[in-house]
């Protein structure tokens, strides 16, 4: 299809080689190594669930009994698996034994490899058919009752309480919301370990476990079946426990996960060795689960100008898609972010906010992008706040976005009543329909403002990322180059949970996800 923008194809390929490279070089160090999340995630996979009797999660229990003992570089499947032979019993019996001290996992007699993997693979063979069933099961909603349009309408709840999410998530449905994100309770990111069970408390948001997964799971298809179309559910694949999550939801049918290579370390301090580790098991679990991931350039734009450093968010995007590709995700499965954080005194802002989403609708044509409303410059005026949304959602419809954050007009004031979301719904759906073709009908003007202002971005996209493809993404991130954030290869939060895979390192899940039928 013939640029509107008339962007240089060479251009392009030129920089997305570039992030290809960065990704490769990343790629190699990713693969000598493993994390305790990583090997939590294993255990989880192969059926360890719950908590000991002063609530440790069962996986932190067993994953740290091998780490006691120096098991970890073999992987957490080799010692599971051969407990499994040598007791005759299930995974989560021996993760109990476990946590009561009858069983100090690395000494049991080894058994012969040959059957440690036969009866690893036996029960992750049942796991991986659990999740592609889940898959089918999303694919038969949509295909018996149907979906939104795109722009999906995506909107928020951050109760602190499931249940009372619960309850504003159907609300939000019954408005016109096609996606409910839960977000997670604040700094739940920063945790080693994933809570179990419901929870009814937390701050700024609600925590993110297994058992609240499957109930608003639950309380999303009631709600879908009611309204006649399939309701997303939406939550937080980052942080310390990004894998786990992504397998918790994975067995939960959720639809949509904030999953970034590079969030973690600039926004939380994770360690970026761990991070980079674990984006790769996490989004090879959400690749094979049929999952979109949504990436979060749009929070550069937080700390960063957006006139002056839309390039680094086009480079981010070309990042996460290669990094993406590794670990099995399509195309369409790429929410990839952007935002709309344009100071609103600059003149022709909009036109470079249009020029920014048209840019990346050309460049990603297959990806279903996530557009993430203003923030910056809401100022608690809830009447330019609403037309600043208005403005907002028109570039999201003529550029064609994939998945619509709906911004609050009381953004910087208070968590949204439900009032706040049905108005914001209600202008989204109101532009959406009356702009739904405008893009197709619109040529732009030959080296005028918008083909002007992407051409540059992408060029400097291009030299950033062929910096980076010199100098390493570790070195880039050390130097701050991306959302002026500076963070050190060895410092931040988790680097204690790094490992070295030994050359007899085992996980069944990469082969039986990766290779596995698409």
């Amino acid at each position: 299809m013939k640029s509107k923008l008339n962007l240089d194809p060479n251009v392009i390929e030129s920089a997305r080689s570039a992030a290809g490279q960065i990704a490769e070089d990343v790629q190699k160090f990713i693969d000598k190594h493993t994390t305790v999340t990583v090997e939590r995630t294993v255990a989880r996979l192969l059926g360890i669930d719950g908590v000991d009797d002063i609530d440790k999660p069962l996986p932190n229990v067993v994953i740290d009994n091998i780490l006691e003992g120096g098991g970890l570089p073999r992987g957490a499947a080799f010692w599971i698996g051969n407990a499994v032979v040598q007791t005759g019993e299930t995974p989560q019996e021996i993760a109990k034994k476990i946590s009561t001290g009858e069983i100090d996992i690395t000494k049991l007699p080894l058994s012969e490899e040959s059957e440690i993997k036969e009866a690893v693979e036996k029960i992750a063979v049942q796991t991986v058919k659990k999740i592609k069933a889940n898959r089918e099961k999303r694919d038969e909603y949509i295909k018996n009752i149907g979906e939104g349009n795109k722009p999906y309408l995506y909107v928020i709840v951050a109760t602190g309480n499931i249940h009372e999410d619960i309850i504003q998530a159907q609300a939000a449905a019954r408005q016109g919301a096609d996606v409910i994100a839960v977000i997670r309770t604040t700094a739940q990111s920063l945790l080693d370990y994933v809570p179990y069970g419901a929870t009814t408390e937390g701050f700024g948001g609600t925590y993110a476990t297994q058992e609240n997964f499957r109930l608003m799971r639950k309380a999303l298809d009631e709600v879908g079946e009611e309204v006649g179309r399939y309701i997303r559910l939406c939550n937080y694949c980052s942080g310390l426990c990004m894998p786990e999550i992504a397998a918790m939801g994975a067995l939960e049918r959720l639809d949509v996960m904030l999953n970034d290579a590079l969030y973690g370390i600039l926004f939380r301090d994770i360690n970026m060795q761990r991070t980079l580790i674990d984006q790769y098991f996490s989004r090879i679990i959400n690749g094979y689960a049929g999952i979109i991931i949504n990436t979060g350039e749009d929070n550069y734009l937080t700390t960063s100008d957006a006139y002056q450093e839309a390039h680094t968010v086009l480079a981010s995007q070309l990042i996460n898609e290669q990094f993406a590709l590794k670990a099995g995700i399509p195309e369409e499965q790429m929410g990839l972010g952007h935002a709309f954080e344009m100071d609103p005194s600059i003149e022709n802002g909009f036109l470079y906010e249009l020029s920014q989403a048209l840019m990346a609708r050309e460049i990603f044509p297959k990806a279903p992008l996530k557009y993430m409303p203003p923030t910056k410059f809401m100022t608690g005026n809830i009447f330019r706040g609403h037309i600043q949304d208005a403005l907002f959602n028109l570039i999201s419809i003529w550029s064609k976005q994939g998945i619509q954050l709906l911004g609050m007009l009381t953004e910087a004031i208070h968590t949204p009543h439900l009032q706040d979301r049905m108005l914001s719904i209600e202008n989204a759906e109101y532009i959406f329909n009356n702009a739904r073709n405008l893009g197709d009908e619109i040529e732009y003007k030959k080296d005028g403002i918008i083909q002007t202002r992407a051409k540059e971005v992408l060029s400097k996209a291009e030299d950033l990322l062929k910096n980076i493809e010199k100098e390493g993404i570790f070195q880039t991130i050390e130097q701050g180059k991306f959302a002026d954030v500076k963070r050190p290869f060895t410092g931040g939060k988790g680097l204690e949970g790094v490992t070295e895979k030994d050359e007899k390192y085992y996980n069944p899940f990469i082969k039986l996800m990766l290779g596995g039928e698409r």
